[in-house]
């Protein structure tokens, strides 16, 4: 994973393809493409970018991220077989977590191949290992039982039995999150008439306070 979670610093450079950040008199220069980058802060405004550091044999690259859900994302694509940092981060700059988590909990390979750079046996092999980690964590299937609590109707929900609180319990581990700690922010957020992509966006947003 590197050596970094996050750098706090000084926006010096915003390109179309990089950020650099002055940390203590440090500039570090970052992959990240404006579709990311554009929504920190200006030039000379502090930001908080997300890192994840490459560490080749004859190269050392940064990968920055505007959250922590976008590289939590990023881990995950990088455990599918064939997927690197690179493309791994040219997915984060095109697909938003909620929106991928959501595409790989309903294998959805058809919107994954609409992404630039991404085939058809890429987005095959994301969404089967994916949905496999899935499986062998228990998640998804007869072997779950995280129950979720629906705080609008005062019942208590399994996510065993399927539907759109267990689709996006799943789709939070996809994005990196412990079971349990998804099915939690699922039950703070639930309310009735939620579509599955809005339950998964408020869930994100409250983790992320």
């Amino acid at each position: 994973m590197g050596i970094y979670s996050y750098i706090r610093g000084t926006v010096i450079d915003k390109g179309e393809d990089k950020i650099v950040l002055d940390n203590a008199g440090i500039g570090y220069e970052i992959i990240c493409p404006y579709s990311i980058s554009g929504s920190l802060s200006p030039v000379g405004d502090e930001a908080k970018v997300w890192i994840y550091q490459s560490v080749r044999e004859d190269d050392i690259t940064l990968y920055g991220f505007s959250t922590h859900e976008m590289k939590e994302m990023f881990l995950s694509l990088i455990e599918v077989s064939g997927i690197g940092p690179k493309v791994a981060h040219s997915i984060c700059s095109q697909v938003e977590p909620d929106r991928f988590a959501l595409a790989v909990v309903g294998g959805d390979v058809n919107y994954l191949t609409s992404v630039k750079g991404l085939g058809k046996k890429g987005a095959e092999r994301i969404v089967l290992e994916l949905k496999d980690k899935l499986k062998k964590a228990g998640i998804g299937g007869s072997k779950t039982s995280v129950k979720v609590q629906a705080p609008s109707s005062g019942t208590s929900v399994s996510s065993q039995d399927g539907g759109i609180i267990s689709d996006a319990v799943e789709a939070l581990v996809v994005l990196g999150y412990k079971e349990q700690v998804a099915a939690e922010a699922i039950s703070n957020c639930y309310e009735d008439g939620n579509t599955l992509q809005d339950l998964i966006k408020k869930a994100l947003k409250s983790l992320a306070r």
